[in-house]
C-alpha cells in the first residue's frame, strides 16, 4: 500500500506541473499552446471554461486511444478530470504572473513547455495509465515507429488548426509550442533516462483487484 500512495503522489504532483506549465504558456500572452488555441476555440463558440472543454476533449480522445490498444487506467481518468479543475482555478487565483513583453513572453513559453514535459514525465511514470493526450503520442509512436517527440508534434499542429478554425487565439507562442514541445519532452525524457513506451501500464480493473482484493484477503486473514 505505500508503494501506491507514493505512485498516487507521483500521479498528482505530475499532474499538478501538467496544468502549472499549461498556465504559464497561456499567461505569457504571445499565443496559446497548440491543444489550448483548441480548448480556448471550443469555449468561445460553446461558452463553456477552457477547463470544461479540456475535460471533455480529454473523454473524446481518451475513448480514440483505447480503440487504438492503450490501457486505461486511474490515471488517465483523473488526467481527464483534474488538469481541466486546476487549469480554471489557477487561472481564477491569478497567482501565476502575466508576461508585459515579448522577450518574457518567450522566456514563460519555454518554461511552461518544460514543466508540461516534467509533469508527463512523472504522471506517465506513476504508471497508472497515461493521460489521453500523452497516450495518442504513446500509440501513435508504437503503431508508427516514429520517435516520440515527433508523434508528439504532429499532433500539436493539427491540434492548432482546429482550434485556429474554432476562433483559438495563435501567436508566435502557438508556433514556439508547436515545434518545441517534442523537443522538450524528448530531451526531457533523455535526461531523465525515461522510456515513455516501455512503461507497463495498470489498468482500472488491476488496480481494483490489487487494491481492494488484496485488503479483502488480508482482512480475512486476521
Amino acid at each position: 500500500m505505500k508503494l501506491y500512495l507514493i505512485r498516487l503522489m507521483r500521479l498528482f504532483w505530475g499532474l499538478f506541473l501538467y496544468s502549472l506549465g499549461i498556465v504559464v504558456t497561456m499567461n505569457a500572452q504571445i499565443g496559446f499552446a497548440p491543444w489550448d488555441v483548441f480548448h480556448a476555440g471550443l469555449a468561445k463558440i460553446t461558452g463553456i471554461t477552457i477547463g470544461t472543454a479540456s475535460i471533455g476533449i480529454g473523454i473524446i480522445i481518451g475513448i480514440i486511444v483505447v480503440l487504438f490498444g492503450e490501457k486505461l487506467g486511474i490515471g488517465t481518468i483523473l488526467n481527464m478530470v483534474l488538469i481541466g479543475v486546476i487549469l480554471d482555478l489557477l487561472l481564477k487565483l491569478h497567482i501565476i504572473p502575466v508576461a508585459n513583453n515579448i522577450f518574457v513572453g518567450i522566456l514563460m513559453v519555454i518554461i511552461g513547455l518544460f514543466i508540461i514535459s516534467l509533469g508527463s514525465y512523472f504522471y506517465i511514470g506513476s504508471a497508472f495509465g497515461a493521460g489521453p493526450r500523452d497516450s495518442l503520442m504513446v500509440a501513435l509512436t508504437r503503431k508508427t515507429g516514429l520517435p516520440v517527440g515527433l508523434c508528439r508534434g504532429t499532433i500539436e499542429l493539427l491540434a492548432v488548426v482546429a482550434g485556429w478554425r474554432l476562433g483559438g487565439m495563435i501567436g508566435i507562442g502557438t508556433i514556439l509550442s508547436a515545434i518545441f514541445i517534442g523537443f522538450c519532452v524528448q530531451s526531457t525524457f533523455k535526461v531523465l533516462r525515461f522510456d515513455a513506451t516501455s512503461v507497463q501500464h495498470e489498468t482500472l480493473d488491476k488496480t481494483y483487484q490489487i487494491i481492494f482484493c488484496n485488503n479483502k484477503k488480508k482482512l480475512s486473514k486476521e
